[in-house]
């Protein structure tokens, strides 16, 4: 199982992926299984990303889980099947001993990146903590939520660039963010996939733009990001959360071995 440190110590970069949300067992198995063949053969370091539960929906009836303790020991059988790290999010600073039980790394939620509680929480069960970036801040702000986790003696700290708002309802990536996080020292992420979302759509339900993935992700490795953040599913059509900005499971490994060589044509 892959450690912290060397999520930069190959040559590679490393990838966070899997559905939004654990929808069931069986699914996030088989999307377990799946990337862990590819990236064994490619050598990417992988950690199997999936939302236990989620916090922040357009509507009061949107999908949010299948229970949390249910849903958390999915993510643990994950860990224990592949021999896999996984990564799932927290929303309230109650949560970050409970699912630090099952999981390697906690994941602050975008809109909650200014959360100094909820940092601080996540950094003292001593798991890795992956801070995203919230669409209202620049690169530089950071640094500051990174250093809430490193005041509490944790220093394994992953930061996470997905695109700053623009408009009402609309994202774009300023990929000068990317080298900017990075200076600061701590593995830097783009998160792909949400970075192609587009938010407040008039049905209530959040849109996207996946047919750009891969141009988002090559522009990331190509500045440098040490990672990438990219959700999956078998069938985004039907998934429960966030399938309009979602890669089908089918197409990631061709873009993985694009992305592949792309890395190694630039070190």
């Amino acid at each position: 199982m892959i450690k912290y440190q060397d999520l930069t110590s190959g040559s590679n970069f490393f990838l966070m992926a899997g559905p939004c949300a654990i929808e069931d067992e069986a699914m996030a198995l088989r999307i377990a299984e799946h990337i862990t063949r590819i990236t064994e053969r490619l050598g990417i370091p992988y950690i199997f990303k999936g939302s236990y539960r989620k916090a922040n929906r357009s509507r009061v009836d949107s999908f949010t889980g299948i229970g949390d303790e249910r849903a958390l020991k999915i993510l643990a059988k994950v860990r224990e099947t592949f021999d896999v790290p996984v990564v799932t999010d927290i929303h309230e600073t109650v949560e970050a001993d409970m699912a630090a039980e099952y999981v390697d790394v906690l994941q602050i939620p975008a809109f909650l990146c200014r959360q100094t509680d909820l940092i601080a929480a996540a950094a003292r069960t001593g798991k890795m903590v992956n801070i995203k970036k919230g669409q209202f801040l620049g690169a530089s702000g950071m640094e500051h939520a990174a250093r809430k986790v490193t005041d509490m003696g944790n220093n394994q700290v992953i930061l996470t660039e997905r695109g700053n708002s623009f408009g009402y309802s609309d994202l774009v990536v300023d990929f000068t963010n990317i080298p900017a996080m990075r200076a600061t020292g701590f593995p830097t992420v783009m998160d792909v996939t949400h970075s192609l979302q587009r938010p407040n759509q008039s049905s209530g339900v959040t849109g996207g733009k996946p047919e750009l993935i891969e141009t988002i992700a090559k522009a990331a490795i190509a500045v440098g990001a040490d990672g990438l953040f990219i959700e999956t599913h078998p069938e985004p059509a039907i998934a429960k959360s966030d399938g309009a900005n979602m890669l089908r499971l089918d197409l990631l490994e061709g873009l993985l071995e694009r992305l592949v060589r792309l890395r190694q044509a630039i070190i």
